[in-house]
Parts: C-alpha cells; sequence; structure tokens
C-alpha cells in the first residue's frame, strides 16, 4: 500500500480519535493539539481492537519528601485503554504503561496542507 490521504485536519477534533479501515488494514489516528498519532488496531496483549478503546488520562502517585504517598492525580499525559482487558498505552509513544517491551504497533502519519496522510504498510 502506499501513502493515503485519510481527511482534513479538521475533520479530526482536538482530543478524540478515528478508526479507518482501508482493505484489510485497520488503524486509529489520534489528535493532541497539532499532533497526531497512528497505531494499528490491534492490542499486543490479545490482539483486541486497542483503537477502539477509551483515552483516559494518566493517573499517578505523588510521593512527599518521605517517599510516602500523598494520594494520585490525573497526569497531562494520556492513555489508550484496551476494551478487552483494559491494558494502557501512552498515547504519544504507543508502549504499555507497565511494561515497555510491549508497544503498539505505529502507523507513519504526517501533515501537510491541513490534509492527513498515512503511509500504511506494504
Amino acid at each position: 500500500m502506499n501513502e493515503i490521504m485519510v481527511g482534513e485536519l479538521r475533520e479530526f477534533k482536538e482530543g478524540d480519535y478515528r478508526v479507518l479501515k482501508v482493505e484489510d488494514f485497520e488503524f486509529g489516528i489520534y489528535r493532541q493539539g497539532d499532533r497526531l498519532f497512528a497505531y494499528e488496531n490491534q492490542c499486543p496483549h490479545d490482539g483486541g481492537p486497542v483503537c477502539q478503546g477509551k483515552v483516559i488520562p494518566r493517573v499517578e502517585e505523588v510521593l512527599g519528601p518521605d517517599q510516602k504517598s500523598r494520594g494520585l492525580r490525573f497526569s497531562e499525559r494520556r492513555n489508550i485503554v484496551c476494551p478487552w482487558h483494559g491494558w494502557e498505552f501512552d498515547l504519544e509513544s504507543g508502549r504499555h504503561c507497565g511494561d515497555p517491551k510491549y508497544r503498539l504497533r505505529p502507523v507513519n502519519v504526517r501533515l501537510e496542507d491541513n490534509r492527513v496522510y498515512v503511509k500504511l504498510p506494504a
């Protein structure tokens, strides 16, 4: 497959995503500000439709100077949650939040003249 145009930037709302299918290849495109991220819609855990899961703020534990927990907070970073088993992946890197050896398969995405292009695997 070659590079294809999948839409205008305005069609991808800030903080939202779209799952697209071209022939037999399914992928999700995410917009965070002016940045776009795209991943194959297949979870490395059990093959679930990861790109159809929710995008949520990452939860972080706050530690005090004594290294004791001061509670939890929501981070600026976002995670994609696989709807099958709840595995979470960092939206920007595609890496599993607990074990970075697991990663979503990235899809090349670029913006030119307010059009969104993806390069699909051969």
